[in-house]
Protein backbone atom coordinates (compact mmCIF):
# COMPACT_ATOMS: atom_id res chain seq x y z
CA UNK A 1 0.00 0.00 0.00
CA UNK A 2 1.73 3.43 -0.91
CA UNK A 3 1.37 6.12 1.60
CA UNK A 4 0.07 9.65 0.58
CA UNK A 5 2.74 12.26 0.39
CA UNK A 6 1.59 14.66 2.89
CA UNK A 7 1.16 11.41 5.46
CA UNK A 8 4.69 10.43 4.81
CA UNK A 9 6.15 14.06 5.65
CA UNK A 10 4.03 14.25 8.41
CA UNK A 11 5.66 10.29 9.38
CA UNK A 12 9.31 11.77 8.70
CA UNK A 13 8.59 15.54 10.97
CA UNK A 14 7.50 13.12 14.18
CA UNK A 15 10.36 10.58 13.50
CA UNK A 16 12.80 13.65 13.32
CA UNK A 17 11.25 15.41 16.22
CA UNK A 18 11.83 12.17 18.50
CA UNK A 19 15.37 11.84 17.03
CA UNK A 20 15.93 15.46 18.12
CA UNK A 21 14.51 14.74 21.65
CA UNK A 22 16.77 11.40 22.54
CA UNK A 23 19.86 13.51 21.15
CA UNK A 24 19.12 16.33 23.30
CA UNK A 25 18.51 14.04 26.22
CA UNK A 26 21.93 12.29 25.88
CA UNK A 27 23.49 15.63 26.06
CA UNK A 28 21.68 17.51 28.55
CA UNK A 29 21.24 16.46 32.33
CA UNK A 30 17.78 15.94 33.31
CA UNK A 31 16.71 16.94 30.23
CA UNK A 32 13.67 15.04 29.65
CA UNK A 33 11.21 16.31 32.23
CA UNK A 34 7.41 17.73 32.74
CA UNK A 35 9.14 21.90 32.76
CA UNK A 36 10.51 21.35 29.47
CA UNK A 37 6.75 20.36 27.77
CA UNK A 38 5.56 23.42 29.69
CA UNK A 39 7.81 25.79 28.75
CA UNK A 40 7.69 25.08 24.92
CA UNK A 41 3.89 24.54 24.73
CA UNK A 42 3.22 27.80 25.80
CA UNK A 43 6.37 29.30 23.04
CA UNK A 44 4.95 26.36 20.76
CA UNK A 45 1.19 27.97 21.30
CA UNK A 46 2.19 31.51 20.00
CA UNK A 47 4.54 30.54 16.97
CA UNK A 48 1.85 27.51 15.70
CA UNK A 49 -0.68 30.70 15.10
CA UNK A 50 1.77 33.00 13.16
CA UNK A 51 2.93 29.79 11.08
CA UNK A 52 -0.80 28.35 10.36
CA UNK A 53 -1.23 32.60 8.85
CA UNK A 54 2.23 32.34 7.04
CA UNK A 55 1.27 29.01 5.65
CA UNK A 56 -1.89 30.50 3.72
CA UNK A 57 0.19 33.06 2.75
CA UNK A 58 2.63 30.71 1.02
CA UNK A 59 0.43 28.54 -0.27
CA UNK A 60 -0.27 31.33 -2.91
CA UNK A 61 3.05 31.64 -4.11
CA UNK A 62 3.50 34.91 -1.37
CA UNK A 63 5.32 35.73 1.83
CA UNK A 64 4.49 37.87 4.45
CA UNK A 65 8.14 39.08 6.23
CA UNK A 66 5.71 41.62 8.46
CA UNK A 67 4.54 38.91 10.45
CA UNK A 68 6.50 39.91 13.57
CA UNK A 69 5.86 43.36 13.29
CA UNK A 70 2.23 42.82 13.23
CA UNK A 71 2.79 40.73 16.16
CA UNK A 72 3.95 43.46 18.32
CA UNK A 73 1.46 46.29 17.29
CA UNK A 74 -1.49 44.24 18.34
CA UNK A 75 0.57 42.84 21.72
CA UNK A 76 0.98 46.61 22.33
CA UNK A 77 -2.26 48.49 20.62
CA UNK A 78 -4.06 46.00 22.83
CA UNK A 79 -2.41 46.18 25.67
CA UNK A 80 -3.10 50.40 25.46
CA UNK A 81 -6.59 49.35 24.87
CA UNK A 82 -6.86 47.19 27.95
CA UNK A 83 -5.17 50.11 30.10
CA UNK A 84 -7.62 52.75 28.44
CA UNK A 85 -10.66 50.58 29.35
CA UNK A 86 -9.77 47.83 31.67
CA UNK A 87 -13.41 46.65 32.37
CA UNK A 88 -13.53 45.57 28.38
CA UNK A 89 -15.53 41.67 28.53
CA UNK A 90 -12.37 39.30 28.26
CA UNK A 91 -14.29 37.40 24.94
CA UNK A 92 -13.87 40.61 23.18
CA UNK A 93 -9.79 41.43 23.84
CA UNK A 94 -8.69 38.36 21.49
CA UNK A 95 -11.06 39.97 18.55
CA UNK A 96 -10.15 43.29 19.37
CA UNK A 97 -6.38 41.27 18.96
CA UNK A 98 -7.21 40.18 15.48
CA UNK A 99 -9.17 42.49 14.45
CA UNK A 100 -6.08 45.39 14.91
CA UNK A 101 -3.92 42.50 12.75
CA UNK A 102 -6.39 41.64 9.85
CA UNK A 103 -5.90 45.69 8.99
CA UNK A 104 -2.34 45.54 8.75
CA UNK A 105 -2.53 42.03 6.72
CA UNK A 106 -5.14 43.88 4.59
CA UNK A 107 -2.94 46.63 3.66
CA UNK A 108 -0.21 43.82 2.76
CA UNK A 109 -2.73 42.33 0.86
CA UNK A 110 -4.21 44.89 -1.31
CA UNK A 111 -0.99 46.03 -2.17
CA UNK A 112 0.12 42.82 -3.38
CA UNK A 113 -3.59 42.02 -5.06
CA UNK A 114 -4.47 45.13 -6.26
CA UNK A 115 -1.15 46.43 -8.08
CA UNK A 116 0.60 42.91 -8.15
CA UNK A 117 3.76 43.82 -6.35
CA UNK A 118 6.20 41.17 -5.39
CA UNK A 119 5.41 40.07 -1.81
CA UNK A 120 8.35 39.77 -0.77
CA UNK A 121 9.08 43.66 -1.34
CA UNK A 122 5.84 44.66 0.03
CA UNK A 123 5.90 42.83 3.42
CA UNK A 124 9.87 43.93 3.52
CA UNK A 125 9.10 47.37 3.41
CA UNK A 126 5.93 47.32 5.65
CA UNK A 127 8.09 44.76 8.65
CA UNK A 128 9.82 48.20 8.82
CA UNK A 129 6.86 50.45 8.23
CA UNK A 130 5.35 48.93 10.73
CA UNK A 131 7.08 48.88 13.18
CA UNK A 132 7.88 52.25 12.53
CA UNK A 133 3.72 53.01 13.60
CA UNK A 134 4.21 51.30 16.52
CA UNK A 135 7.63 53.20 17.87
CA UNK A 136 5.99 56.49 16.72
CA UNK A 137 2.82 55.16 18.79
CA UNK A 138 4.49 54.27 21.84
CA UNK A 139 6.36 57.48 22.04
CA UNK A 140 9.04 55.46 24.48
CA UNK A 141 6.91 54.07 26.42
CA UNK A 142 6.00 50.00 27.59
CA UNK A 143 3.30 48.05 28.44
CA UNK A 144 3.65 46.91 32.12
CA UNK A 145 1.89 44.23 33.55
CA UNK A 146 0.91 45.99 36.53
CA UNK A 147 -1.38 48.05 34.48
CA UNK A 148 -2.87 45.13 32.99
CA UNK A 149 -5.71 43.14 33.90
CA UNK A 150 -5.81 40.28 36.38
CA UNK A 151 -7.24 38.22 34.24
CA UNK A 152 -5.18 38.89 30.94
CA UNK A 153 -1.82 38.22 33.06
CA UNK A 154 -3.47 34.92 34.41
CA UNK A 155 -4.37 33.75 31.07
CA UNK A 156 -1.51 32.38 29.73
CA UNK A 157 -0.69 30.26 32.79
CA UNK A 158 -4.06 28.81 32.92
CA UNK A 159 -4.41 24.94 32.66
CA UNK A 160 -7.23 24.03 30.76
CA UNK A 161 -6.18 20.51 32.58
CA UNK A 162 -3.16 18.55 33.86
CA UNK A 163 -1.95 14.85 32.67
CA UNK A 164 0.65 14.04 36.04
CA UNK A 165 2.95 17.12 36.07
CA UNK A 166 2.11 17.89 32.26
CA UNK A 167 0.56 21.15 31.96
CA UNK A 168 -2.01 21.86 29.09
CA UNK A 169 -2.72 25.56 29.45
CA UNK A 170 -5.55 27.21 27.71
CA UNK A 171 -3.22 29.04 24.95
CA UNK A 172 -2.63 25.28 24.10
CA UNK A 173 -5.94 24.61 23.46
CA UNK A 174 -6.90 28.00 21.81
CA UNK A 175 -3.31 26.95 19.13
CA UNK A 176 -4.35 24.07 18.76
CA UNK A 177 -8.36 24.59 17.90
CA UNK A 178 -7.01 27.16 15.48
CA UNK A 179 -4.14 24.58 13.44
CA UNK A 180 -7.23 21.95 13.27
CA UNK A 181 -9.85 24.49 11.99
CA UNK A 182 -7.34 25.95 9.48
CA UNK A 183 -6.67 22.09 9.15
CA UNK A 184 -10.32 21.57 8.18
CA UNK A 185 -11.02 24.24 6.12
CA UNK A 186 -7.92 23.67 3.48
CA UNK A 187 -8.99 20.41 2.92
CA UNK A 188 -12.65 19.61 3.31
CA UNK A 189 -13.83 23.21 2.17
CA UNK A 190 -14.11 24.16 -1.66
CA UNK A 191 -12.92 27.82 -0.72
CA UNK A 192 -9.95 25.96 1.31
CA UNK A 193 -8.79 24.19 -1.90
CA UNK A 194 -8.87 27.33 -3.60
CA UNK A 195 -5.55 28.30 -1.51
CA UNK A 196 -3.41 25.21 -2.80
CA UNK A 197 -5.25 25.69 -6.59
CA UNK A 198 -3.91 29.58 -7.02
CA UNK A 199 -0.07 28.56 -5.74
CA UNK A 200 -0.29 25.19 -7.68
CA UNK A 201 -1.36 26.85 -11.16
CA UNK A 202 -2.12 30.16 -11.33
CA UNK A 203 -3.37 30.39 -15.07
CA UNK A 204 -5.21 26.93 -14.70
CA UNK A 205 -6.41 28.46 -11.62
CA UNK A 206 -7.85 31.73 -13.54
CA UNK A 207 -8.69 29.89 -16.78
CA UNK A 208 -11.25 27.56 -14.22
CA UNK A 209 -12.25 31.22 -12.90
CA UNK A 210 -10.97 31.33 -9.90
CA UNK A 211 -10.45 34.78 -8.32
CA UNK A 212 -6.54 35.08 -7.48
CA UNK A 213 -6.65 38.73 -6.27
CA UNK A 214 -9.05 37.49 -3.71
CA UNK A 215 -8.13 35.01 -2.46
CA UNK A 216 -4.40 36.08 -1.84
CA UNK A 217 -6.18 39.46 0.03
CA UNK A 218 -7.65 37.08 1.61
CA UNK A 219 -4.79 35.25 2.33
CA UNK A 220 -2.69 38.31 3.53
CA UNK A 221 -5.92 39.04 6.00
CA UNK A 222 -5.63 35.52 7.29
CA UNK A 223 -2.30 35.73 8.49
CA UNK A 224 -2.67 39.32 10.10
CA UNK A 225 -5.72 38.17 11.71
CA UNK A 226 -3.61 35.15 13.63
CA UNK A 227 -0.97 37.12 13.99
CA UNK A 228 -3.39 39.77 15.98
CA UNK A 229 -4.01 36.43 18.17
CA UNK A 230 -0.91 35.79 18.39
CA UNK A 231 0.06 39.01 19.68
CA UNK A 232 -2.83 38.48 22.43
CA UNK A 233 -1.23 35.76 23.63
CA UNK A 234 2.38 37.31 23.46
CA UNK A 235 0.98 39.99 25.39
CA UNK A 236 -0.69 37.37 27.96
CA UNK A 237 2.84 35.37 28.36
CA UNK A 238 4.96 38.46 28.96
CA UNK A 239 3.06 41.23 29.82
CA UNK A 240 5.68 44.17 29.27
CA UNK A 241 5.61 45.02 25.65
CA UNK A 242 8.23 47.08 24.33
CA UNK A 243 8.59 48.55 20.63
CA UNK A 244 10.79 44.95 19.43
CA UNK A 245 8.17 42.94 20.78
CA UNK A 246 7.77 40.21 18.29
CA UNK A 247 11.07 40.57 16.17
CA UNK A 248 12.37 37.80 14.19
CA UNK A 249 9.36 35.92 14.81
CA UNK A 250 9.07 36.45 10.78
CA UNK A 251 12.01 34.28 10.59
CA UNK A 252 10.67 31.49 12.69
CA UNK A 253 7.30 31.38 10.86
CA UNK A 254 9.07 30.81 7.38
CA UNK A 255 11.13 28.17 9.51
CA UNK A 256 7.82 26.37 10.84
CA UNK A 257 6.08 26.65 7.60
CA UNK A 258 8.92 25.08 5.33
CA UNK A 259 10.54 22.67 7.99
CA UNK A 260 6.33 21.62 8.31
CA UNK A 261 6.43 20.70 4.55
CA UNK A 262 4.72 23.99 2.64
CA UNK A 263 6.07 23.97 -0.60
CA UNK A 264 8.11 27.51 -0.62
CA UNK A 265 7.07 27.90 -4.21
CA UNK A 266 3.00 27.24 -3.24
CA UNK A 267 0.34 24.92 -4.00
CA UNK A 268 1.26 22.29 -1.68
CA UNK A 269 1.52 21.74 2.11
CA UNK A 270 0.05 20.79 5.23
CA UNK A 271 -0.88 22.70 8.44
CA UNK A 272 -0.63 19.93 10.84
CA UNK A 273 3.06 19.42 9.61
CA UNK A 274 3.52 23.36 10.23
CA UNK A 275 2.31 22.71 13.90
CA UNK A 276 5.06 19.97 13.74
CA UNK A 277 7.58 22.39 12.17
CA UNK A 278 6.71 25.09 14.70
CA UNK A 279 7.03 22.50 18.12
CA UNK A 280 10.51 20.95 15.95
CA UNK A 281 12.23 24.31 16.11
CA UNK A 282 11.50 25.51 19.26
CA UNK A 283 12.21 22.62 20.72
CA UNK A 284 15.45 22.60 18.90
CA UNK A 285 15.78 26.63 20.12
CA UNK A 286 15.26 25.70 23.81
CA UNK A 287 17.32 23.05 24.00
CA UNK A 288 20.51 24.99 22.48
CA UNK A 289 20.36 27.45 24.99
CA UNK A 290 20.87 24.92 27.62
CA UNK A 291 23.57 22.91 25.56
CA UNK A 292 26.90 23.60 26.69
CA UNK A 293 29.16 22.07 23.78
CA UNK A 294 27.35 24.80 21.58
CA UNK A 295 26.93 28.98 21.86
CA UNK A 296 23.42 29.86 21.74
CA UNK A 297 24.66 32.43 19.30
CA UNK A 298 24.36 29.55 17.34
CA UNK A 299 20.35 29.73 17.07
CA UNK A 300 19.58 31.55 14.58
CA UNK A 301 22.77 29.92 12.28
CA UNK A 302 20.61 26.61 12.84
CA UNK A 303 17.30 27.89 11.98
CA UNK A 304 18.83 28.97 8.96
CA UNK A 305 20.30 25.94 8.04
CA UNK A 306 17.01 24.15 9.03
CA UNK A 307 15.19 26.35 6.38
CA UNK A 308 17.96 25.66 3.80
CA UNK A 309 18.01 21.75 3.93
CA UNK A 310 13.99 21.65 4.09
CA UNK A 311 13.55 23.92 0.88
CA UNK A 312 16.65 21.49 -0.90
CA UNK A 313 14.63 18.30 0.45
CA UNK A 314 11.26 19.21 -0.75
CA UNK A 315 12.68 21.02 -4.05
CA UNK A 316 14.39 17.36 -4.69
CA UNK A 317 11.34 15.74 -3.66
CA UNK A 318 9.17 17.31 -6.51
CA UNK A 319 11.51 16.96 -8.97
CA UNK A 320 11.86 13.52 -9.09
CA UNK A 321 8.03 12.57 -8.31
CA UNK A 322 7.40 14.96 -11.69
CA UNK A 323 10.04 12.83 -13.48
CA UNK A 324 7.50 9.60 -12.14
CA UNK A 325 4.49 10.95 -13.76
CA UNK A 326 3.65 9.44 -17.02
CA UNK A 327 4.38 11.61 -20.27
CA UNK A 328 0.67 10.86 -21.39
CA UNK A 329 2.38 9.64 -24.78
CA UNK A 330 0.60 7.66 -27.35
CA UNK A 331 1.06 4.12 -27.74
Amino acid sequence: MRIPLGTLRILVLLGVFATTVLFFASQIDGYLNARLFNRISGSVAVIALIAVGQAFVVLTRNIDLSIGSVVGCAAYFTGGILIAYPDLPPPLVPLLAMGIGAVFGAVNGFLVARFRLPSIIVTLATLALFRSILVQSSDGSSITTNRLPTWLTEFATTNAFTIGELQIRWIVIVSIVVVLTAHVFLTRFRAGRTFFAIGSNPDAAAFAGLNAGRTIFLAFVISGALAGLAGFMFLSRFGNITVVAGLGLELKSVGAVVVGGVNIFGGSGNVLGVLIGAALIDLIDTSLVRWELVSAFWREAVLGLLILLAVAADTVLMRRLLRRKPTGGTR
